[in-house]
Parts: C-alpha cells; structure tokens; sequence
C-alpha cells in the first residue's frame, strides 16, 4: 500500500500550530520526525529539556508533548488530514513517544478542525479573573471535552478547593528553601543572553503577570524573588475557580492521554471565552501529589489542576522555530 503523499510544507504548517501547546515552564521538550516515504510524524520527548528536579519521572515532560500531540491532531484535522496515533509505539524506543499516520481509513472527529481557531489564541494567563462563576454549561462542555480522551475533569467542592490552595502554598514553600528547585527555575524564567535580551523558550517577564497584594496568588509567583521594577500589583480572585483533570491509573500512556485531555479541555475553554492557567506546584512534589485527589471521587490520579474564569487573557510565550523542532528525514 502507497503512504500518502504529504507535502513537507504542509507538515511544517502543523508542527508550527503543534508547538504552541503549553509545557512545564515552557521548556518545549519535544522534537518532531518526518518520514515522508511512510506519511509518518513521530513525536519524541526530548530529556535534555527535562526539569530533573521537579519531574524527575518525566510526567510532566510527558503532558506537555501529549498537548502538542493534541495540536497537530487538530491541525491535520483543519488540513483535512485523518491521522491514526499510536502512544508509545516502541518499547525499545523510550523517547519515541506517538506516532501520527495520515489514514483514510481513520475515524473522523469533527470537533477538532473546529477547535482550530482557540490553538494561538490559548495563553496561559497569570492575571486576576472576576468572581463571576463559570456557567455549569460550560463546565459541563469542559467534562466532556476531557471524556473525549480518556479522561475525568472535576470540579471540586470548596472545602477541596481550600485543600488544594493549601497544598499549593505547602509546595511554594517547598520551592523556596530548595536551592536545586530555585536554580532549575530561574534557568527557565531569566532573560535571554543575546543582543534584544529575548529567547525563544522559556517564560518571560512579562507573562509572570501582576504580584498579589491581597494575600497568596492561585498562580505560581516566577518573579517572587526578583527586582521588577515595572511589574504591578493586583488583587486576585478570593475563591479561584478550580477543576481536576484526572486518570484511573498512572503509567506513561495515561500521562501522554491526560496531555491531549488537557489540551483539549484548555482550547475548549478558550473557545468558550474563558481565561485558564494551571497550577501544577503540588503535583511535583510526590508527598503532596496524592492528597490532590478528592478521596471520595473515583479518580485515581490527579495529572494537572486548572483555574478557569473570566479575565485578561495572557501574554503569547515565545516558541522555538519550526527549523529546531523538526526533522524530515
């Protein structure tokens, strides 16, 4: 059987919209092979751009990939492209982490050409929301987003929300008295070396957002520490509005499922003119990561917690060049 033809623009035109999915820190760790003669994307992780201090098991290395996986799903869709994705195709290969085959014989999903439009547009934000409610419409949409791939998303109870805030404080503070978690942070979040002072990864100045000046932010502070002169201050919401995204089990392949539900759920929000940001501090530390979960759900593991609402919509974050990410071979 002949692979179908895939023009290499095209290809490029799809990791580019693949690239702008969220990571830890925004360290983009994921490299894209071509295979024209086969009509195959590979997806691989890339460990060099690993947090080893607070994803040492690659968890979150993985749900940032997944996310890009999402895209390019998206994408092809948008190409009138029908892909097949395998997870984890190749035991022998540990970084090798999907595969995207263009197929006609793959089943359609006709969402996701229509989530297109949310993929640049989709920006953490790290800037105050309203207290206004999200509409249990909308929450519901969010739900099923996240079904669609495998995954659960709850919406804890305020007595679970008050935990959570918790825990996030629990592992600020872990953070500030661990000097190899403050080195890998500041390696992600400092200035650029070059002549403009800009790079093309990481997150910069200007989407750590305002400092809280009414008690602890629901987002993680990436300038708690520094001089910034012209960063301002802001009160934020005083109960965030939070929501659990989670699997059964734990293993490599709900990490990359919980990745696309993530980012599915995330465009499904904008889409829906909702500003989102995730609060992932406590699910770093494994002592903590456990006591997220609501004990009386049935999800087993919590993989990333959201803040949705209604608000200024972040700052884009720079992104490497298509010509870094992928190879065609």
């Amino acid at each position: 059987m002949t692979a179908p033809h895939l023009d290499p623009a095209v290809v490029a035109e799809i990791v580019a919209d693949a690239v702008s999915a969220p990571s830890m820190h925004n360290a983009q760790p994921w490299k894209f092979v071509f295979r024209p003669e086969d009509g195959v994307i590979e997806l691989h992780g890339d460990p060099e751009r690993a947090m080893t201090r607070t994803d040492p098991d690659h968890r979150a290395l993985h749900l940032g990939c997944a996310a890009a996986l999402f895209n390019l799903r998206v994408s092809a869709a948008r190409h009138r492209l029908p892909v097949r994705v395998r997870l984890l195709p190749d035991d022998r290969e540990r970084w090798l982490l999907a595969t995207a085959t263009v197929d006609e014989q793959a089943g359609a999903d006709p969402d996701l050409a229509a989530l297109h439009d949310a993929l640049r547009r989709r920006h953490t934000s790290r800037f105050p929301f309203s207290d206004e409610p999200v509409p249990e419409a909308v929450l519901d949409g969010l739900r099923a987003a996240a079904r669609l791939e495998g995954c659960r998303l709850v919406v804890p109870g305020d007595w679970h929300v008050e935990t959570v805030l918790d825990l996030v404080r629990d592992a600020e503070h872990r953070e500030e008295i661990d000097p190899q978690v403050r080195a890998e942070t500041a390696a992600w979040t400092a200035p650029g070396s070059g002549a403009t002072g800009r790079r093309d990864e990481g997150v910069p100045a200007a989407a750590f957002g305002p400092r809280s000046s009414g008690g602890p932010s629901p987002v993680r502070d990436f300038g708690r520490s520094r001089d910034l002169p012209d960063r301002g201050w802001a009160v934020f919401e005083k109960r965030p509005q939070l929501a659990l995204l989670g699997t059964a089990t734990d293993t490599r392949a709900d990490w990359l499922r919980a990745g696309q539900a993530l980012e599915r759920v995330l465009l499904r929000a904008t889409a829906d003119g909702l500003a989102t940001s995730m609060t992932s501090q406590p699910l770093e530390w494994q002592e903590l990561r456990w006591t997220v979960r609501d004990p009386a759900e049935a999800m087993g593991h919590v993989q990333m917690v959201l803040r949705l609402g209604y608000g200024p919509q972040g700052p884009a974050t720079p992104r490497r060049p298509v010509t870094e990410v992928l190879e065609i071979r």
